[in-house]
């Protein structure tokens, strides 16, 4: 299948760690990032807000090994698993996810 990329050269790619299942992030990739990612086997991402290709860990040492890629059924995203080293989150969180929205109880 082929990737459907976003008017602006991105596609989102959703994080989860192999073992637990967890959701760890979500994140942005363009062809560049994709191709990295595939061939170095750690996970490369787009920064919609520094412009620039970047490999998850390469500032805060919290790599992501890819175990697996996949596509969704549309096309228009991809599954990254990882195996995690330290934690996803930039807040030193390991996901991304740990609030909860106010009223989903």
């Amino acid at each position: 299948m082929e990737i459907r990329f976003g008017k602006d050269g991105l596609v989102p790619v959703v994080v989860q760690d192999y073992q637990s299942k967890d959701v760890l992030m979500l994140a942005y990739a363009n062809k560049d990032a994709i191709k990295k990612t595939l061939e170095t086997k750690k996970a490369h991402y787009y920064s919609r807000s520094r412009k620039k290709l970047w490999m998850k860990g390469e500032e805060s040492g919290n790599v992501q090994e890819i175990v697996d890629v996949r596509i969704d059924c549309d096309g228009d995203a991809l599954l990254y698993i990882v195996r995690q080293h330290g934690n996803a989150c930039h807040t030193g969180n390991y996901t991304c996810f740990f609030t909860k929205l106010e009223g989903s109880e």
